[in-house]
């Protein structure tokens, strides 16, 4: 983050901050030597671990005292050895291309165990075969490209395509004067136009589907809308000296959408059947398309706008008829984007479904033919987190769960079993800590490495069972301790409603004096859609080490109105975003000054990106009696502004007073305490008019604040030169210490 080389004539600075304990230029230079310093100093902690296609191997790359080291693991040995010798592997590349090679470029998800003799991985532009036994290497091919390019929001046009064959490859379907053909392949001068009410404006879509036995097609006829255009002016562009214009597709809360309306055509009985638009109207979103693999129906998922219905539906394709196989609908919203889960079981006769319905996120199993729920298959007060794999031969769900051992923080994850008829609930991981699995592809095994962010990873082998059939590797934190680097703090508090605890972690400088007053920052990301404060091992998580050795103790909180824990804790945020948990963040910052009265709240400043962004200048609008300074960077300052996904799932539509209310730019005119103002003029995720516009609103009111545009940047927090200026204002404004004179260092 902040690289700045300022080690050559440091001292010329040292006047501008001499005699102050916190904020100095030594401060300064152990910021920015931390991350070096803490780098690499723990070992033996697994990386990049991946199974082989058959499951009985698996391979993994971790650092040691020695340098880096591939391990592999025989799952019927039981065993561990050496994958390969990256000195050896190096100089057999040296050897065949007549050219130094890096070693750090050996390693990474390159690497692709094949078998217990081979090994294949990618470097110098091509995939080489790599034979432990022989220790030789030989070219195989052209390196695979499996990188997706392109905007994320790229909007395409669907009206047209290329032909779709049938499952015999006898015929093709197609769209053509916006209607839906058939022709025999190969001759499309005997097409047989099928529909006829096709047009620009209302067309049949070019995704066409035949069905499994060839003698149905379904397609989806497309009322249009208009997409929104953002467009974006690259000041700086690095080939020419003019600006450029960019633009990306970018439509906003309270935009028109195109409405999708499957239909499909018998060509048995040369009927057209279409899914009734009452039952599927005003969509957000039609998806997942998908034939019944014995051709009886068509089945989708539909959206409702406001996102407080969801269903799948079906459309019969022998009758016609339309009905909902399951309709969820909620008061406040349906989390769609994060806990949607759907499994259909022989071909549709049975359905595993997630909903939180009971307050909790639980498994559901259907009858897909009736619509009724047979069982709920998980229950109790703590939350799915994921889905992991479905086994219909065992008739077994296995799952990442959270919250349900009542002595652990709740926002571990577990690894658990269950049968489709909601019995025999297994323990397959229990440590006290938060667990990651890799599974092999049958599921018979897997690598659980769990870790807290105050303990260094374990990582062991186990059986479907959860029994642990390996210690594989307890990662060595001796080196970064010797540092003087100490673990954050796990801290928790009640929440506003005196009941829920929330959690967050404190963190304070290596230098850290209990005789001192240290200001205290937060780092804040309070989207709805998840929750933020790091639950696994990590020494510098987002860089707030780096930031606490400026002379501050920084925490970072899950307030109320975060995900993955119960509806009631998430549903704070309805229609609410300007709430962030701060109510519970401000109670939780305040019992841990009560244990800990070096933390100074009469000096608390806070910072984020995004949402963050968003959530950092909220804290100084409608909490000035407790946050004072904030940075915001690439902020959502205005939900109306911002892309219609994320805001219309929390904020709801129509686009309703509550977006006004939770706007800072509509409430600018509240800013007390200092704020900062970052934003990449490219950035295509938040459109930067929002701070723009934000600036604006600030200078109407006759606000002091700064901003700072970032040429050419993207999405971020702003790059080195944002983390030099963030950490500048916050030693200014807190510390009440003038930062050093960049300019004057070279």
């Amino acid at each position: 983050m902040f690289r700045t080389r300022f080690n050559i004539l440091l001292c010329l600075a040292l006047s501008v901050a001499q005699g102050f304990a916190q904020g100095t230029v030594d401060d300064y230079k152990r910021a920015k030597d931390l991350r070096g310093l803490i780098s690499n100093k723990v070992y033996h902690a697994p990386s990049q671990i991946k199974w082989n296609e058959s499951g009985d191997l698996l391979w993994y790359e971790k650092n040691t005292v020695h340098g880096k080291e591939f391990v592999l693991v025989d799952t019927k040995s039981k065993t561990k050895s050496e994958l390969f010798q990256v000195t050896e592997v190096v100089e057999a590349l040296k050897s065949d291309l007549k050219k130094d090679i890096d070693p750090r470029s050996i390693g990474g998800d390159r690497i692709k165990v094949i078998d217990r003799s081979t090994v294949e991985l990618e470097a110098e532009g091509s995939v080489w075969s790599w034979d432990r036994s022989t220790k030789k290497i030989t070219k195989k091919e052209g390196a695979r490209d499996n990188r997706r390019g392109g905007y994320w929001g790229q909007r395409y046009d669907d009206s047209k395509g290329e032909p779709v064959e049938s499952p015999d490859k006898s015929r093709v379907a197609f769209i053509k004067n916006s209607n839906l053909y058939v022709a025999p392949k190969g001759n499309l001068k005997a097409e047989r136009q099928l529909t006829f009410d096709g047009s620009p404006g209302e067309y049949y879509a070019a995704h066409i589907q035949w069905s499994p036995d060839g003698k149905k097609i379904a397609a989806s006829k497309v009322r249009k809308a208009e997409v929104r255009i953002l467009t974006l002016l690259e000041s700086s562009p690095g080939d020419q000296l003019q600006p450029k214009l960019q633009t990306r597709d970018y439509p906003k809360p309270g935009d028109a959408l195109s409405q999708y309306y499957p239909v499909i055509y018998n060509l048995e009985s040369n009927q057209l059947f279409a899914c009734p638009t009452w039952l599927i109207e005003n969509q957000f979103s039609i998806g997942r398309l998908e034939w019944r693999k014995d051709s009886r129906a068509l089945t989708f998922e539909y959206n409702k706008r406001g996102h407080q219905q969801y269903a799948v539906v079906e459309l019969d394709a022998t009758q016609g008829r339309s009905r909902y196989l399951i309709n969820e609908t909620n008061k406040t919203f349906i989390d769609y984007s994060g806990k949607r889960y759907r499994e259909d079981l022989q071909d549709g006769k049975e359905i595993i479904w997630a909903s939180e319905r009971d307050g909790w996120n639980h498994l559901y199993r259907y009858d897909g033919t009736t619509g009724a729920v047979i069982n709920q298959i998980t229950k109790g007060e703590w939350v799915v987190r994921k889905v992991v794999h479905v086994d219909e031969t065992r008739k077994e769900i296995i799952f990442e769960g959270s919250g349900k051992n009542k002595d652990q923080d709740p926002y571990f994850i577990q690894y658990y079993s269950i049968g489709f008829d909601g019995q025999n609930l297994r323990e397959l991981t229990r440590e006290n800590g938060n667990h990651t699995a890799y599974f092999n592809n049958d599921h018979s095994y897997f690598v659980d490495t769990y870790s807290r962010i105050d303990e260094a990873p374990t990582t062991v082998l186990r059986d479907r069972s959860g029994k642990v059939i390996i210690d594989l590797e307890k990662a060595d934190d001796q080196a970064l301790k010797a540092t003087g680097w100490k673990a954050p703090e796990v801290f928790t508090a009640k929440a506003r409603d005196g009941k829920s605890d929330i959690w967050g972690i404190i963190i304070r400088p290596t230098n850290f004096d209990p005789q001192k007053k240290y200001p205290v920052i937060e780092y804040i990301y309070a989207g709805p859609h998840s929750s933020f404060v790091p639950k696994t091992f990590i020494p510098n998580p987002s860089g707030m080490q780096e930031l606490a050795e400026l002379g501050f103790i920084v925490v970072q909180i899950d307030g109320m109105g975060t995900s993955n824990r119960s509806k009631a804790f998430q549903d704070v945020c309805w229609k609410n975003l300007k709430d962030a948990g701060f109510p519970d963040r401000i109670l939780w910052m305040k019992d841990a000054a009560k244990k800990y009265p070096y933390m100074d709240l009469e000096k608390v400043g806070i910072y984020g990106t995004s949402a963050g962004g968003q959530s950092s200048t909220a804290a100084l609008l409608f909490h000035p009696e407790f946050y004072k300074v904030g940075v915001s960077s690439c902020g959502c300052h205005d939900n109306r502004m911002d892309k219609i996904w994320w805001n219309e799932q929390w904020m709801g539509w129509p686009i309703g007073p509550e977006y006004a209310a939770c706007s800072n730019i509509d409430n600018a005119d509240k800013l007390q305490g200092k704020l900062m103002l970052i934003v990449g003029e490219l950035d295509d995720n938040v459109d930067p008019a929002s701070t723009y516009q934000l600036t604006n609103a600030l200078i109407k009111a006759n606000k002091e604040h700064e901003l700072i545009m970032v040429p050419g940047m993207g999405h971020s927090s702003g790059g080195d030169y944002g983390e030099k200026k963030r950490r500048d204002f916050f030693v200014k404004n807190l510390l009440e210490v003038n930062p050093p004179a960049w300019n004057a260092i070279p």
